[in-house]
């Protein structure tokens, strides 16, 4: 397997998967943090802030872009 195509990245690059790191779950690009991680606090009701001090390193738009596109990704399955 050729380590370039193993690796898929979301439309915006934040979020990228390969099967070399946590077995292709999709984490935040650079970090070895599940992107399901952040949608678990959210749900959890643990705030953002909470979130981004827990987990140094990622950046306060980082995660807000994620969500928005967590919500674009529903918006456009609904309409198919």
């Amino acid at each position: 397997m050729n380590a370039s195509t193993d690796l898929r990245t979301d439309a915006t690059g934040l979020v990228v998967s390969h099967p070399g790191i946590l077995g292709g779950t999709p984490v935040f690009r650079g970090m070895r943090l599940p992107v399901q991680t952040l949608f678990d606090y959210l749900a959890d009701g643990l705030s953002l802030d909470y979130f981004l001090e827990t987990f140094e390193g990622l950046t306060r738009e980082q995660a807000q872009a994620v969500v928005r596109l967590g919500g674009k990704r529903i918006a456009a399955g609904l309409k198919e």
